[in-house]
């Protein structure tokens, strides 16, 4: 009653338009009109059980039929019992049975509803606006550069006239949700004037006693900074934003089969909105327009973008270890930085897709590529370590560095020289720089395998691997090229010859 008071209170002391009064609230312009047109206030009487006295002949059999739809709350949603499976189990287990099944089903149904065992509830549809929007994420398996990668989607519907766009994600954090939203914003022109969410904790905190939200200050700023209003529904409460549902679905089905191959995901990302304006040409499922048509309303309901950007990356310092690493993820995902950077502060840069890591004074030292799940992983860039090395080659086996090292560089690297030690590691530097410690990896297996141990094979390997030198095809033999005869050699007469050379050196 205190809700019905609070309304009315709005409207007809304050003034307040409906439309005013259900942004205010969060309540349902169909409820407050319902409030507002109340006149009479009685206590309702209470509704009268008459399923419980139907039929005293169903009297025995009921604590029995109870018991089943009680042992249902343990089993499969899918493999509970129905009011028809119910009486024929009454039929074939119980002796003198002969109630009929209307009068079983009766009670059935009231007993779920009784215990909440219904699933078939019924809501009242919601009423959505042009401009309104609603977010979720689904999972989706793709390939990136040939890596299977299992990630997730963010889907943003908008109701009104059944449009939705997707970007495919590396997972479901703040950072992810923040950088799809803007790029679908800027894609879009505008920004949707109201947002629908689940109650994710990449952006709630805490769901408050009188239904409010305690809201992570990340997304209180980018909310803010774009100027939506946000709504979160209630939990397990999914219908509330039936629309983005069935949009991660539909989305999935249409774009995201069979999983995706790309080379890199910001360019398959952008083919993604551009796939979704052509799907727009198609009629509206319920009304006699083409999804595009009404999308326009959409459209000129959008609040303008904002004039400056916003930065949704997370920033914070972090103290590497002896070996010049660090953690994140709560120890289960290790980077590396510099050996010139031990036991030290250095400050970082985290988005959803890089973890840029800097000196104290913002200066880039090394850049990472975000690590994903739940098991221990580990990133290490190579190219700081081999040049440090490079300059102290003496020190190898004793830096730390060479403990680092792959099994096979390490064994090639015991195999190498002293004086050559040190250019061949700035040879494998180089090779990083250029293009990855991947490929300096394979060339030092090439060397093992031919086994060559100087910086200028080193070389020549790795531009018969990287550097596309052509094989030669084999000189074709020419018409006018007159045939000769092979010379027989005597080696006989080289040996006489060699063995009087030896005697006039003797």
């Amino acid at each position: 009653m205190d809700k019905v008071h609070s309304i009315r209170q709005l409207f007809y002391e304050q003034g307040k338009s409906v439309s005013a009064i259900a942004a205010e609230t969060g309540h349902d312009r169909k409820t407050i009109s319902k409030y507002l047109d109340m006149t009479d206030f009685n206590t309702p009487e209470p509704k009268k059980e008459d399923p419980e006295n139907m039929c005293p002949k169903l009297d025995a059999y009921k604590p029995l039929i109870d018991q089943w739809l009680l042992d249902d709350r343990k089993a499969p949603r899918k493999q509970r019992h129905t009011a028809k499976r119910v009486f024929k189990r009454l039929l074939a287990e119980s002796e003198g049975f002969d109630c009929s099944y209307r009068l079983v089903a009766q009670y059935v149904a009231y007993r779920k509803s009784q215990m909440h065992l219904d699933s078939k509830k019924s809501y009242l549809p919601l009423i959505h606006y042009p401009g309104e929007a609603q977010a979720d994420f689904g999972a989706a398996q793709f390939f990136e550069n040939s890596l299977s990668i299992e990630g997730k989607y963010l889907v943003l519907s908008f109701p009104f006239s059944n449009a939705g766009y997707l970007q495919l994600m590396y997972g479901e954090n703040a950072k992810c949700f923040m950088e799809g939203m803007i790029t679908m914003f800027m894609h879009l022109g505008g920004v949707p004037t109201e947002i629908w969410f689940d109650n994710t904790s990449t952006l709630v905190t805490k769901i408050l006693k009188d239904g409010g939200r305690q809201l992570t200050d990340k997304f209180l700023r980018f909310s803010e900074h774009y100027g939506f209003r946000y709504k979160f529904m209630n939990p397990e409460s999914g219908w509330e934003k039936g629309n983005v549902e069935n949009k991660v679905e539909y989305s999935r089905r249409n774009f995201l089969v069979p999983p995706p191959r790309f080379m890199e995901l910001s360019g398959y990302n952008s083919r993604l909105l551009t796939e979704a304006d052509s799907d727009m040409d198609r009629e509206h499922y319920h009304y006699d327009q083409t999804i595009l048509e009404r999308f326009g309303e959409d459209k000129k309901a959008l609040l303008p973008l904002p004039d400056v950007a916003f930065d949704p990356a997370r920033y914070e310092t972090v103290l590497t270890d002896k070996w010049g690493r660090f953690t994140l993820e709560k120890g289960k995902h290790e980077y590396s930085v510099s050996p010139d950077h031990v036991c030290t502060n250095v400050w970082l840069k985290i988005t959803s897709r890089r973890v840029q890591v800097m000196d104290m004074q913002h200066r880039p030292i090394v850049t990472h590529r975000r690590l994903y799940g739940d098991q221990k992983q580990s990133s290490m860039e190579w190219l700081p370590y081999l040049t440090a090395i490079s300059r102290k080659p003496r020190s190898l086996f004793n830096s730390g560095i060479y403990d680092m090292m792959p099994e096979n560089m390490q064994r090639y690297m015991k195999s190498c020289g002293s004086t050559d030690r040190g250019a061949i590691l700035k040879v494998l530097a180089e090779l990083t720089g250029r293009t990855g410690f991947d490929s300096a990896l394979q060339t030092v297996n090439q060397a093992l395998l031919y086994q060559v141990r100087d910086p200028d094979s080193l070389k020549n390997l790795y531009r018969r691997l990287y550097a596309d030198v052509p094989e030669l095809p084999p000189m074709p033999f020419q018409s006018g090229v007159p045939a000769l005869e092979q010379m027989p050699v005597d080696l006989a007469s080289y040996d006489l010859f060699l063995q009087k050379g030896g005697a006039a050196n003797g």
